[in-house]
C-alpha cells in the first residue's frame, strides 16, 4: 500500500478549507483517510491562523515510507523545515550507501 500525505478538500462553494491527511494513494481526494495530520485555510490572512501541522506524526509517517505531495511539502517547509531537512539527509545517506555498495561490487569484480 502506497501512503501519501495530501490535502483533503472541505468547506463550501468558494470557501475551501483543507485537511492534511495520511491516505492510501489509490483513494479519492475527498475519500477515507487513515489519520488527520493538520489543516490549511487558504483564505485566512494571518500566517499563524492559516495552517497547523503535527510535525511529530508527519515525521513518523515519512520514516515509514509515506510521500508528501508538492503543496503539503511546501507547507511543511514553511512551518517545520527540520522535518524536510531530516528527510533530505536520510535520502542523501541512502544514496551515499548505494554508491559505496556499487563501488565495492565493481572493485570485487575486477579482482
Amino acid at each position: 500500500m502506497a501512503l501519501k500525505i495530501r490535502m483533503r478538500k472541505q468547506g463550501r462553494t468558494n470557501r475551501p478549507f483543507y485537511r492534511i491527511v495520511l491516505t492510501d494513494s489509490h483513494s479519492p481526494r475527498d475519500g477515507k483517510y487513515m489519520e488527520l495530520l493538520g489543516w490549511y485555510n487558504p483564505l485566512e490572512d494571518s500566517a499563524e491562523k492559516s495552517f497547523s501541522l503535527d510535525s511529530e506524526r508527519i515525521s513518523h509517517w515519512l520514516a515509514n515510507g509515506a510521500v508528501l505531495t508538492e503543496k503539503v511539502e511546501s507547507l511543511v517547509k514553511q512551518k517545520h523545515p527540520e522535518v524536510i531537512d531530516a528527510v533530505r539527509q536520510k535520502e542523501i545517506a541512502r544514496k551515499t550507501l548505494l554508491r559505496q555498495k556499487r563501488k565495492n561490487r565493481k572493485t570485487a569484480a575486477k579482482a
